[in-house]
């Protein structure tokens, strides 16, 4: 490892502080830079991710498809006890259709992208979110309509189109994956495929960074000039994480996991699908016009408390002993 790749690591909270900073002040500064930092989200979160799995090994994803007590714990937590904190926690904007609807749609479905990239700068268990990915993103396109109209009504669930889902999944983690599987293929053989290899190592920070950056500028000037509507709800996504950390603590030693596993398990608990799911929110009816700046306010509370969690969860969590180090930082 390099003494550039070191240094950043060493630095890296500071790091996505400033691209955060950075990020709401071109947005603010310059209005126009929101409508270009969006075209580029998708794409840059992609390569965040490829990056992201290049440091895992392919060989080791399919283990995790078989590995029944993570991948129950983290839909059990995803689809049972996060609907029974977020009921709760909705009731505070239930008098508001649009801000309830934007809390339930961005609460109730589980990350399964950056998600994986927090976790891991945590020493969580990337490889086995990786693996519950497909799972997690099925579980929502099935439940979500039914989360809403329990919680709602029918009238919310019929103008929901969830392709988004599907493109998000498809060009976000699917092209990434096999990307990464290709190039550590390719590195096995070639020079080329290493030097590759090595570079994605050198540009996770910076490519972190960037991706802060890139989603707040985007969003943060839609979210200024509504702040007045949308202030109540920033309690709720503060409450949410502050609830579901020790939750997802309490279920992963429930689980008995290794201290990996219960960091990612935390990780998975606390956050959202917030980036997948604002194309949704943008083609609900226009009377629910505010729901997508919702989403957007929570991805930026998101990112601040991700920010947070990836040094106090493994203070939370430190690992036990030495063998358990090694296989959180391996």
């Amino acid at each position: 490892m390099s003494a550039g790749v070191r240094w950043m690591e060493r630095h890296q909270i500071v790091l996505y502080v400033a691209g955060i900073g950075a990020g709401v002040a071109c947005g603010l500064l310059w209005p126009t830079v929101a409508g270009r930092a969006e075209v580029v989200v998708q794409p840059i979160l992609a390569l965040l991710l490829f990056v992201t799995f290049l440091g895992i090994p392919m060989r080791k994803v399919g283990r995790g498809l078989r590995d029944w007590r993570f991948l129950s714990t983290v839909l059990v937590l995803n689809f049972v006890l996060v609907p029974l904190v977020v009921w709760p926690l909705s009731r505070f904007v239930a008098h508001e259709p649009a801000l309830l609807v934007g809390v339930l749609v961005v609460l109730l479905t589980p990350c399964v992208d950056y998600v994986i990239v927090f976790a891991r700068l945590a020493g969580g268990d990337a490889q086995r979110l990786l693996s519950a990915a497909p799972i997690l993103m099925l579980g929502q396109l099935l439940l979500l309509p039914a989360f809403l109209w329990i919680f709602v009504g029918p009238g919310v669930v019929g103008p929901i189109e969830l392709t988004p889902f599907i493109e998000a999944f498809v060009f976000i983690i699917a092209l990434p994956l096999l990307a990464a599987a290709l190039t550590q293929a390719a590195a096995a053989r070639w020079r080329a495929g290493r030097m590759l290899e090595a570079a994605g190592k050198w540009a996770m920070v910076p490519l972190m960074v960037a991706t802060l950056a890139v989603v707040v500028a985007s969003q943060i000037g839609g979210v200024g000039a509504r702040l007045g509507s949308l202030v109540v709800v920033v309690p709720v996504f503060v409450a949410f994480v502050v609830v579901m950390v020790p939750i997802g603590m309490l279920v992963g030693r429930i689980a008995r996991l290794e201290t990996s596993g219960r960091r990612a398990v935390v990780f998975s608990a606390a956050t959202r699908n917030s980036l997948v799911v604002l194309p949704l929110a943008l083609a609900l009816p226009a009377t629910l016009s505010l729901a997508p700046l919702v989403v957007v306010t929570q991805t930026l509370v998101e990112l601040v408390a991700m920010v947070v969690l990836v040094r106090l969860v493994p203070r939370l969590l430190p690992a036990a002993e030495r063998g358990s180090r090694m296989r959180d930082h391996g």
